[in-house]
């Protein structure tokens, strides 16, 4: 029986102990031939921790560890050198406070290199450390999850800036230190600005956004084939369609507009332990913060998003910007890239990632909890819009408002029935747009279907009639007038004391 390394990081036990390893040490090699200093964001479970466990190995030369891989024959294994593997989410930062906490780690560190370290201060033991280590070869830094306390605290600025205060002093360090090291990578989740490895290391490369290292983590569409031939060999049968459902699942990341698109690792594994489609990543961490602070800021449509690198890159915590949250923590991806107004298209990478965002957010703005009941209250409301089922679309609306908690009622706008109507009809997979603009308005919400286009325009405490109107009126359908689809203009009145759709009129475009 196959033995997938689900959770596992460590490329010693990953290797000795027979599990699965797709070869990417082709792309380290190039990586650490080409360069001293680098630093990587890619999103949680997507390999950095084993991308670092696996340069450590080849640093020390344990040859034994890479039988069978490309490196094996490429690499020369009596090139040792000391090794500083400094994993952030190890050590017990919230028990101690940071600084305390990597002070006891430098001791730690210097203990497994059989050294002693005599300064007593963070920044003289981190100094102390990597000279001495020196002394037996240029040194390798890996320091892992950089920024691990600092998002663990991102609603508690205090807390947040005292973090930032002890990492500007402990990274100062590396700065004046390049006489002794032979590589230094940082990876991480996000790009921080303020962190003194952005604005002091200046010879650091951000390779995040890198078309020769677009695929050092995730896995490839031929990786996939190649090192999973057995499983796919074995299922395909009962799924002719295999292949092209793993892609809509979980393919789809991109780190650079030219490079392959890649597989959520995490989560491929996890289809291939149990066979079943499911939304595993989201699950293993729901970014319950980053939910919250869309909600607080009114947003909820992200796809065909555009922003420029600078942007993209860029992580500032006393101004939350949506958008670079969500691409550096996976969310979005690149889509492509428009070299005349240098700005990035950023979308959903598949369906894993774009319905239990959606399940998240309709939750969020319900203030009804668990998300997974997202699914069974838009169940109704997606058959009646495919059938073109106005009673059983009212019904539906009905159920949705009815659930949310009456001490969570926000009412006082129109604005919370047009989110979660919104976000109803894109958790069901259905093309919606929110705010389209016409030469004469701007449409609440477009639902396209396979048979209708269904223009809707909502109102609170108002009339059906003046939503209807409003649609012809404004001529919203006007610009499909070509689209053999049916075109039905539905007004929609809310009421506030009542919490429900109070009238609806439909009328089909002649």
């Amino acid at each position: 029986m196959r033995k997938y390394p689900i959770g596992l990081q460590d490329f010693g036990n990953i290797r000795n102990g027979g599990f699965l390893y797709i070869d990417k040490t082709q792309l380290i090699y190039n990586l650490i031939e080409s360069g001293n200093y680098y630093f990587l964001s890619r999103p949680r479970r997507f390999g950095k921790s084993l991308l670092l466990s696996t340069i450590k190995e080849i640093f020390k030369g344990n040859k034994k560890l890479f039988e069978g891989l490309w490196i094996h024959d490429q690499w020369n294994w009596e090139q040792i050198h000391p090794v500083i593997h400094l994993r952030l989410s190890r050590i017990d930062y919230q028990q101690f406070g940071l600084y305390e906490a990597l002070n006891m780690e430098m001791g730690v560190l210097a203990k497994e290199l059989g050294l002693e370290l005599e300064a007593t201060h963070l920044k003289g033991r981190f100094e102390e450390l990597i000279r001495k280590a020196s002394a037996n070869g240029r040194v390798v830094i890996l320091i892992d999850e950089y920024d691990k306390p600092i998002t663990d605290y991102l609603e508690d600025l205090e807390k947040v800036e005292e973090n930032r205060s002890v990492f500007k002093s402990f990274y100062s360090v590396l700065k004046d230190a390049d006489e002794y090291i032979r590589l230094l990578l940082i990876t991480g989740v996000s790009r921080f600005t303020k962190v003194s490895i952005f604005s002091d290391l200046n010879n650091l490369n951000d390779i995040t956004i890198h078309r020769n290292y677009a695929t050092i983590a995730g896995i490839t569409q031929q990786e996939l084939e190649t090192n999973f031939a057995e499983e796919i060999t074995e299922r395909q049968p009962l799924q002719p369609d295999l292949l092209s459902k793993l892609k809509f699942w979980y393919n789809g990341y991109a780190w650079h507009e030219d490079a392959e698109r890649v597989y959520n690792p995490f989560s491929v594994l996890k289809y291939m332990d149990g066979r079943d489609f499911r939304n595993y990543w989201f699950q293993t961490g729901t970014p319950t913060w980053l939910v919250k602070h869309m909600k607080e800021s009114g947003e909820f449509e992200i796809e065909n998003i555009h922003i420029d690198e600078i942007a993209l890159g860029n992580l500032n915590i006393e101004h939350f910007s949506t958008v670079p949250i969500l691409f550096q923590t996976g969310y979005l991806t690149i889509k492509g890239y428009d070299a005349d107004t240098e700005l990035y298209e950023l979308g959903y990478p598949n369906k894993e990632v774009e319905d239990s965002l959606n399940d998240a957010l309709l939750s969020a703005y319900r203030d009804v909890y668990p998300a997974s009941n997202s699914v069974a209250v838009t169940t109704d409301l997606g058959k009646a819009l495919k059938n073109n089922n106005m009673p059983q679309l009212i019904k539906a609306l009905d159920v949705i408002l009815s659930t949310i908690p009456y001490d969570h009622w926000r009412a006082e706008s129109e604005s919370i029935f047009h989110i979660i109507v919104h976000l109803s009809f894109k958790r069901l997979g259905l093309d919606v747009r929110s705010e389209v603009h016409s030469a004469t308005g701007r449409c609440d919400i477009l639902v396209f279907t396979d048979q209708y286009i269904f223009a809707i325009e909502l109102k609170l405490n108002g009339t059906a009639e003046n939503a209807l109107q409003q649609i012809f009126e404004k001529g919203y359908l006007r610009s499909y007038q070509l689209d053999v689809r049916k075109k039905i203009a539905i007004g929609i009145n809310f009421s506030s004391e009542k919490r429900s759709v109070e009238e609806l009129q439909v009328k089909e475009m002649e």
